[in-house]
């Protein structure tokens, strides 16, 4: 579980927390993570490599980060954020940090620690910031809830056994029973 330390914390200052201490900035608030599970690392691995595999095929501009991989959503906000997957299609959006601005797409898997953190505190984070898609990857309950925001907010569950289509994509599609993680769950 994610604890939560009670000094305010400036983006600034978080910048210079050592490398090897697992932790996101949320409002001024240091929140220290859990290393993540071999299942969980498992999924990154593979929505990782068919989300690079798709964009390298594809000749396209975007550009795919696993975590660790610094968000700062506003540069006037005190919010560093580590998702597990995101995807930038606007190239001005990243510096030596990490990505400052809305990534278009992120992937969250879900902590079973703390799954408020991902289906609360940073859907809101992220709706507001402007990021255009996000996911979801549920392990524990089986789930992919795919947030499309912006002008039409919506929301679609699908299974382990389900084809996902990717929205900022006309032509990705990620088959999640190809995954072969029966094994794992």
């Amino acid at each position: 579980m994610g604890l939560a330390e009670e000094k305010y914390c400036t983006a600034e200052e978080f910048y210079n927390i050592p490398d090897d201490i697992r932790a996101e900035l949320i409002n001024g608030e240091i929140v220290y993570m859990a290393s993540p599970s071999r299942i969980h690392q498992k999924i990154l691995g593979e929505l990782h490599f068919l989300i690079l595999d798709h964009i390298k095929r594809k000749g396209g501009d975007c550009e795919v980060y696993p975590a660790p991989f610094g968000v700062q959503l506003s540069e006037n906000d005190d919010t560093v954020l580590e998702p597990d997957i995101s995807v930038i299609c606007d190239p001005g959006k990243l510096n030596d940090r990490g990505c400052l601005g809305a990534p278009d797409w992120i992937i969250e898997i879900a902590s079973p620690s703390n799954p408020k953190n991902d289906y609360i505190v940073k859907l809101n984070l992220y709706n507001n910031a402007g990021v255009r898609e996000y996911w979801i990857v549920d392990p524990e309950n089986n789930g992919i809830h795919v947030y499309s925001m912006g002008d039409r907010f919506s929301v679609k569950t699908y299974s382990f056994d389900d084809t996902v289509k990717v929205g900022i994509y006309e032509d990705l599609y990620i088959d999640f029973a190809s995954l072969d993680l029966s094994r794992l769950l």
